[in-house]
Parts: structure tokens; sequence; C-alpha cells
């Protein structure tokens, strides 16, 4: 009677800590997960604020009274090897105070109240990446982090 006592409780004991080990590796793996995410959009948060500043430095080295007025730029950052970037940069720019724009830019307001009034541009940064988690995998939707900014020239 003794013997089968501590068979059973040997066996009880196994199915325990397998349990335990399951929700362990579970927990770990949403552990992981979640980190990814935020090293994901942290990364789209840094790249945001580094296309805004180089979309301001564009435009103050760009002339904007002529026909090349910059509107748009765009990037792309984290090559995944099949031809497609894991980051996916689009930034808008669009002028405000100035009516000698030429019409090629993208104005939202050219009525200045003084003539010093100066040129102020409104830059939307758009990044968008992918989860790579996606149970979707190439076909995820795009996470998209936005940033707007108003900058005086």
């Amino acid at each position: 009677m003794r013997k089968a006592f501590s068979m059973l409780t040997a066996i009880f004991i196994i199915v325990l800590m397998a349990t335990v080990g399951a929700f362990i590796l579970n927990l770990s793996g949403k552990m992981v997960k979640g980190t990814t995410a935020q090293f994901h959009n942290e990364q789209a948060v840094l790249l945001a604020k580094s296309y805004t500043e180089y979309a301001i430095m564009a435009v103050t080295a760009n002339e904007h009274t002529g026909a090349n007025c910059l509107n748009d730029i765009s990037g792309k950052f984290g090559d995944l090897g099949d031809g497609t970037f894991l980051y996916n940069v689009d930034v808008n720019i669009s002028y405000i105070g100035d009516e000698n724009l030429h019409g090629s830019c993208r104005t939202l307001n050219n009525s200045v109240d003084t003539e010093k009034s100066p040129l102020s541009i409104i830059v939307d940064v758009f990044v968008k990446h992918k989860d790579l988690d996606h149970p979707a995998g190439a076909g995820a939707p795009d996470i998209t982090y936005h940033r707007r900014s108003l900058q005086k020239i």
C-alpha cells in the first residue's frame, strides 16, 4: 500500500511541475513579444524625430520660391532581405505665411499679417512598421506612428 502512495505522489508532483513549467514558458514568450513591440515603437519615435530634423534642414537648404519646392520626403529603414523594409517613413511638408511661395508648394495659408512675418512649416512624419509576430505574417496591417511639428524658418 505504501509503494502505491509514493507512486501517486510522484506522478502528482511531476504533473504539477510540468504545469508550472508551461505557465513560465507562456509568460516568458509574452514578455519577449512585449519587449519586441516596445522596441519597435521606440525605434519609430526616434525615426520620426530624426526625419523631422532632416525635413527642417532640407527645407532651409532648398529654395522654396522656385519651381522645385520640397513637399515630401520618404525613406526606408531596416532591410528584411526580401525586398521589403521594416520601417517606411513618409514626411509631408506644408508651408504657412509667405506670399512668395511657388505654386508647386503645398501651402496651407499664405496671408501674411506683416511683411516681416516668418515662413513657417508644418512637418507631418508618418512611420509605418509591421508587427513581425502577427499571425498574418507579411499580410499584417501596418502600425503607424505620427508626429506633427510646427517650425519657423
